[in-house]
């Protein structure tokens, strides 16, 4: 009876994560989530642009959640996601800040180069360089909610250099955001409310795979005489 017993209070304590982070994301996100219920994307993506590095302290918070939960720490979420956006405030908004206005930058290139001849060859170009800023953005999130001192010109180089190194996980991760997008689009109260936080894991326990390397350096044993 015991084993059932853990298994029992595992599985309500990963829902009660799950809801609570869902609860948390909507709220870390409140901005972008109004302008998704009251304007047209496609019409609005300027303010989009200008309110997503806003909302990128709660998905740091949410992901420090889920590296608690999944390393068994205790503890309160609401604290642990506190402390976490608390600390990932600035640098998140500065990280996403840069991130959103390399894809905007991108974005304008490639709508100005659509349908010439030198869009054949730039296109291809912008969309892999779209690809790395928005696969190194995700990355850099997921460091700055574990080293939210971490300097950001460090925190770009390793992403960039481990997105590419690790580009069949890279592009796992955003394939699942983009599913994610999708749903939110067709279902928002089905994404919002039950989706995101599972797809989310997905992509946290990802991209943490991915940095494993820089965030858990190798230790090396003392030597002995």
């Amino acid at each position: 009876m015991r084993p059932r017993h853990h298994t029992i209070a595992a599985v309500f304590d990963g829902a009660y994560v799950a809801l609570v982070s869902n609860v948390l994301l909507v709220l870390g996100s409140l901005p972008l989530v109004v302008l998704l219920f009251t304007t047209d994307p496609a019409r609005s993506w300027p303010l989009y642009a200008l309110t997503a590095p806003l909302c990128a302290p709660g998905l740091c918070g949410v992901f420090a959640v889920m590296s608690g939960y999944s390393s068994g720490e205790g503890g309160s979420v609401l604290r642990r996601y506190g402390r976490a956006w608390r600390a990932a405030a600035r640098p998140a908004t500065l990280w996403a800040a840069g991130a959103s206005a390399v894809l905007v930058v991108l974005g304008v290139d490639a709508y100005a180069l659509w349908g010439h001849r030198a869009g054949a060859l730039a296109l291809p170009v912008l969309v892999v360089l779209a690809v790395l800023t928005a696969g190194t953005g995700l990355l850099g999130l997921v460091v700055i909610a574990e080293r939210p001192g971490a300097r950001l010109p460090d925190v770009a180089r390793a992403c960039l250099y481990l997105a590419v190194r690790r580009w069949y996980l890279t592009a796992a991760s955003l394939l699942v955001l983009g599913l994610l997008g999708q749903l939110l689009a067709a279902r928002p109260a089905i994404a919002l409310g039950l989706a995101a936080a599972p797809l989310l894991y997905v992509v946290w326990a990802n991209s943490r795979f991915t940095l494993r390397t820089a965030l858990d350096p190798p230790t090396t044993a003392p030597t002995t005489a």
